[in-house]
């Protein structure tokens, strides 16, 4: 007895009424089902408080609801270190657009400890303003800036 294939990750669904060989065969197709799939997706997260670039959402959480870590890191933020990190307080690009645009040099990025990681891990606190022991405003991520949240004192 054989079992069922998993439709997990990786797998992809076709759209009513078009076959397999017409999704496979020409891309736009593939592409085009592809794209209404994710555009379905984001549509259904919810809207937050905060803005970011060009008006879109980001979302907010309480400084006491940060792990008990980046409570730490923000504290060492306000009072200007030291840090444990050699990286610490450097300039973040802001590459991935997902922050407020502003010019180069605004935003620093400082790392939150994981417990259990050998290295640096994916947490972080970017934080953006002059001087950087009073920042404008401060985001969190947990996933190497993939997404951030404001900060909220």
């Amino acid at each position: 007895m054989q079992a069922a294939p998993d439709p997990g990750v990786g797998a992809v669904s076709k759209a009513p009424g078009v076959s397999s060989r017409r999704m496979r065969g020409k891309g736009g197709r593939w592409l085009a089902t592809g794209l209404l799939a994710v555009s379905a997706a984001l549509a259904a997260v919810p809207a937050a408080r905060a803005k970011g670039p060009a008006g879109a959402s980001v979302a907010e959480v309480a400084l006491q609801a940060l792990p008990p870590e980046a409570q730490t890191t923000h504290r060492l933020i306000l009072a200007g270190g030291p840090f444990p990190y050699e990286k610490d307080g450097t300039v973040f690009g802001n590459r991935e657009r997902l922050l407020p645009p502003h010019p180069r040099g605004h935003y620093r990025e400082y790392t939150v400890r994981t417990p259990g990681a050998r290295n640096r891990g994916a947490r972080r606190i970017v934080c953006g303003g002059t001087p950087p022991t009073q920042p404008q405003a401060c985001y969190y991520t947990e996933d190497h800036y993939a997404s951030f949240r404001l900060i909220r004192p």
